[in-house]
């Protein structure tokens, strides 16, 4: 009679038993995951930098290499000041021109040839060249030469105007083609500038100083 009353009760103890051997089981393996899976808030912390006042490259007011902390860097107006060097005017040249740019009616006469008397000619030895821009310190713009030698041929009978240097006059003076050739024998390579004017068989005919002060 007493083992049938302890049997019910040796069941449910052993139950009971059972129960909590499978409750602490499913505890311990909870516990374990939960301390070996990162935590939600470790993640973030780590694979997002602050944007609170922080200097992150994704901040805009950080000093990171961002684009924001770039252009901050960068002085206002840097590189956009006006140049050191003044522009030339138009119409003048910085260096030898090239025949395109040669001036189309002046040359700068460096020295005389005498050519036979039957030819009724001389020959000029000019460089062809253009007007320059005026320097600071100058009264007037140099004619820029072109560093080439040519000769060209003038009528003895050709019709000539000099200044100073040739003339003690500011203003041309009108000269014979010889007082021409006198002066420039005695003073080779002056370089001075004069106009010209051809004839019809392409001889200068007429021939102008310009006054260069």
């Amino acid at each position: 009679m007493n083992a049938h009353r302890l049997r019910p009760v040796v069941v449910a103890l052993t139950a009971v038993a059972l129960a909590a051997v499978l409750t602490g089981c499913q505890g311990d393996d909870s516990a374990a995951g939960a301390a070996g899976a990162p935590s939600a808030g470790a993640t973030a912390g780590s694979a997002t930098p602050s944007t609170a006042g922080g200097t992150g490259k994704g901040s805009g007011t950080g000093t990171g290499s961002g684009k924001g902390a770039t252009a901050a860097a960068t002085p206002a107006g840097k590189g956009t000041g006006p140049a050191k060097t003044a522009t030339p005017a138009a119409g003048c040249v910085t260096k030898a021109p090239d025949p395109d740019h040669y001036d189309p009616d002046e040359f700068a006469l460096y020295r005389v040839e005498e050519l036979p008397g039957s030819t009724g000619k001389v020959n000029l030895v000019i460089q062809h060249g253009a007007w320059g821009c005026s320097g600071e310190d100058s009264d007037g713009k140099p004619f820029v030469v072109s560093g080439e030698d040519s000769r060209w041929a003038m009528d003895q009978a050709a019709y000539v105007t000099a200044t100073n240097p040739i003339t003690d006059s500011s203003t041309n003076q009108r000269i014979g083609v010889g007082e021409l050739m006198d002066w420039v024998k005695a003073h080779p390579d002056s370089g001075l500038v004069f106009k010209y004017e051809v004839a019809a068989d392409g001889s200068i005919d007429r021939l102008e100083q310009v006054y260069t002060p």
